[in-house]
């Protein structure tokens, strides 16, 4: 494999400072490197061409990016550098040094620990299809619970050829069947040498995020499987973070997960669109964290990963949206954002809660029964004596409601988008449906 020096020079201090970092790359990931090509003499220029720069290519005027008034009228309080420029590969670096405060205060567990800086993403599935460019080669394994995001077979899947590989989400007691998902590493890891684990808390589309001891022992499958020399790499899929609303685990996994094991590569994926209620922005994070238990620091190898990542989206976007990574970085700073988000979690909180008040009146216990819920956006019926798919077309054509199938007795309802007066009558309709198609 032919490979650029800058490719050579990433991957020689991965190998250096963290070796299950190299280890887990994909062929496509060791192939990957950050070009110091125009970004990188632009930016060299941006700093010290005191007189003229004519670097980048964007047009300027008086001194500013050149722009139409009638377009510029709508960011009255935004100047033309911030909202018409490119953004860096990686993102506003005022950003991501913002977004990784805001990391280290919401998750405790990182206290002490090193990360990366996060990289900006154009959101969440961008960031789900980075770490495909850098760790998922055709035939790896992939293993989700049987309930999860139709989005991740179409990325890893179709685009990248890996096999999904499901356990089961749910123990027949209520929680996350942990000893499924401890069983699936294992196996995965026996015969690859390697396994990806995909953990999305809180679920979509169960909405079920885990308590503390189902942290706890998903950590000891985790470090068990690392122990027999597979080298593990755990995506954190924290889409809804924040949007816990009963008694589980209030951080991220990932925090955890990060200096645990040397064999254990962690990844968090976050982003504004759920945490700041802007999913038009399309504004996300990855992050890294290595599982060293040394003291030597992994500086040069989160560096690198972040080059790799840089580079990715240098050769697909080439760069994330500069206005909307400057409304988030402003929202960040401005200190009325912790009422407003209290505020909005209120409301959430109210609608979930109301959603299993309705349910646990024992109306509907002929027709179904409903999984574990306690945070994020939706929850999921399972269904005992129609087909989902059936109800589905059949409440939408007759009553007009909306839901979503999944699978043959599976059907989610997003609370998100319902009042909580509405609440009662969605499922009286749901029942409904059931008896006419009964």
């Amino acid at each position: 494999m032919n490979l650029n020096p800058l490719a050579v020079e990433q991957n020689d201090i991965l190998q250096a400072q963290c070796p299950t970092a190299y280890a887990l790359l994909s062929e496509r990931g060791r192939k990957l490197y950050y070009p110091k090509g125009i970004l990188t003499q632009s930016a060299e220029a941006k700093e010290k061409a005191h007189k003229f720069n004519a670097t980048i290519g964007i047009a300027t005027e008086g001194g500013v990016p050149m722009h139409l008034p009638s377009l510029a009228k709508y960011f009255p309080e935004i100047g033309p550098g911030d909202s018409f420029n490119y953004a860096p590969a990686g993102g506003r670096p005022d950003l991501r040094a913002a977004w990784k405060k805001k990391m280290l205060a919401e998750n405790p567990s990182l206290a002490g620990k090193e990360i990366s800086l996060p990289v900006v993403t154009a959101a969440l599935t961008h960031g789900l299809s980075l770490v495909g460019d850098l760790f998922v080669d055709p035939g790896d394994v992939l293993l989700l619970p049987n309930m999860f995001w139709g989005n991740y077979s179409y990325t890893y899947s179709v685009r990248l050829g890996a096999a999904i590989r499901n356990y089961n989400t749910f123990t027949e007691s209520g929680g996350f069947d942990v000893p499924a998902m401890a069983a699936a590493l294992k196996e995965v890891a026996a015969e690859k040498g390697k396994a990806i684990l995909l953990l999305n808390f809180p679920n979509n589309p169960s909405g079920y995020t885990i308590t503390e001891p189902e942290a706890e022992a998903i950590l000891a499958a985790v470090v068990e499987t690392a122990d027999t020399g597979a080298k593990v790499l755990v995506v954190c899929d924290d889409a809804y973070f924040g949007l816990f609303y009963e008694d589980c685990l209030k951080e991220s996994l990932f925090a955890r997960l990060v200096g645990r094991h040397p064999n254990v590569l962690s990844v968090r994926l976050d982003g504004a669109t759920k945490e700041l209620f802007v999913w038009g922005f399309r504004v996300g994070c990855i992050t890294f964290g290595c599982g060293c238990q040394c003291d030597c620091g992994c500086a040069e190898a989160y560096e690198a990963l972040v080059k790799k990542t840089m580079g990715a989206i240098r050769g697909n976007i080439s760069n994330c949206c500069n206005l909307t990574q400057t409304l988030v970085l402003r929202a960040l700073r401005d200190p009325a954002l912790p009422a407003e988000r209290q505020q909005k979690f209120d409301v959430m909180q109210a609608r979930a809660l109301k959603v299993k008040k309705v349910l646990n009146s024992g109306k509907y216990d002929d027709a179904w029964t409903y999984y574990p819920f306690n945070s994020g956006y939706f929850m999921c019926l399972h269904l005992k004596t129609v087909d989902a798919e059936k109800l589905r077309v059949h409440v939408l054509d007759k009553y007009g409601v909306g839901a979503i199938s999944s699978g043959p007795t599976d059907l989610r309802i997003a609370f998100s988008c319902l009042e909580v007066g509405q609440i009662q009558e969605v499922f009286d309709i749901l029942y409904q449906g059931v008896k006419d198609l009964a």
